[in-house]
């Protein structure tokens, strides 16, 4: 059989996240989001040089920090200027399990102009994750009748 250059299920952008303690978070983001562990590759010291779960659909690769090679984690860093957005069929439920698991809230979940129902968290290793369920279907014209209405009344303070 042929190789795949692109193999099944890596059609899109993968994150790979760099976590102090892979494990534990593989272990949160197994409860929290409902992951599914495809492959781990664990070193002789019991770090983790490599794994790969599936979120529903969604591919996500991660790894322990190796601070001599400059991969580190936004715990090591102070935060995380990424954000990693999932689609989810009940965002207040995934929302509500990721809190119960130890994530913290950052963005309530609210229906935005945009036709998503959304929340943001970050859990407990650093990672950002906006939450959505799409719950209206609008055209880019719409979205951005309601983003200018939005910044209006912003402006006004309304």
């Amino acid at each position: 059989m042929p190789v795949k250059p692109v193999p099944d299920g890596y059609e899109s952008a993968t994150p790979y996240l760099v976590v102090r303690g892979c494990a534990a978070a593989i272990d949160f983001y197994i409860r929290a989001f409902g992951a599914r562990e495809i492959m781990r590759l664990t070193l002789p010291d019991g770090t983790i040089g490599h794994a790969e779960l599936r979120i529903d659909k969604a591919p996500i690769m991660l790894a322990d920090e190796v601070p001599d090679m400059g991969y580190l984690g936004p715990q090591s860093l102070g935060g995380s200027p990424v954000a990693i957005v999932l689609y989810v069929d009940d965002v207040d439920a995934r929302c509500a399990q990721a809190e119960r698991e130890g994530a913290t809230l950052l963005k309530p979940i609210v229906d935005e102009f945009f036709g998503d129902r959304s929340g943001t968290l970050t859990d407990p290793f650093g990672h950002i994750w906006t939450l959505s369920t799409r719950i209206e279907n609008l055209t880019p014209e719409q979205m951005q009748q309601r983003f200018d209405q939005a910044l209006r009344r912003a402006e006004d303070g309304s």
